[in-house]
């Protein structure tokens, strides 16, 4: 997991993450790890980059936080993911504008965070920021859950084999 030292980070995000609503996340699969993990991971990293570069960090902050904060859709027992894939972007922007005071650019980074594929065009550049960091990271957390579970299958078979080759 990872562990955030940097205060004025923690200071920007502060009333999100003591949220008891947002907090429900932790309870939530997503990419095979918690949503609220994986929201942590694309609000820092998107935080950082942006810092770098001179953009809104702020606003990259709460709404990298902010992307997929909604309360259904666990990927446990979710009955449509494709569909929840489309739709998610509208239900993380309601949860987050009936919870918190949310700017424009907070507001356009949730909508757009899955463009090209929910057809709401980046308008800030710290919005295509998230949406780029939030692609990556997704990536990176769904290669690494099926690279655990291909490999708990291979090493499953292979034991299985090794048995049924001993038991001849």
């Amino acid at each position: 997991m990872l562990e955030i030292k940097d205060k004025e980070y923690k200071r920007i995000v502060r009333d999100i993450l003591r949220n008891s609503e947002f907090k429900k996340l932790y309870n939530i699969e997503h990419h095979g790890i918690s949503r609220w993990e994986h929201l942590i991971k694309v609000s820092y990293h998107s935080y950082i980059i942006a810092k770098k570069l001179g953009f809104d960090y702020k606003s990259v902050a709460r709404g990298g936080l902010l992307h997929d904060f909604y309360l259904d859709g666990d990927e446990r027992n979710c009955k449509n993911k494709f569909l929840d894939t489309f739709i998610h972007p509208k239900k993380a922007l309601y949860t987050s504008l009936g919870i918190f005071k949310i700017n424009d650019i907070e507001k356009n980074i949730i909508i757009s965070h899955m463009f090209p594929i929910y057809p709401r065009i980046p308008k800030y550049k710290e919005s295509i920021l998230v949406n780029f960091v939030d692609k990556c990271i997704g990536f990176w957390e769904m290669s690494k859950e099926r690279y655990y579970k291909f490999k708990y299958k291979f090493n499953y078979l292979m034991i299985l084999s090794l048995i049924l080759l001993i038991n001849e």
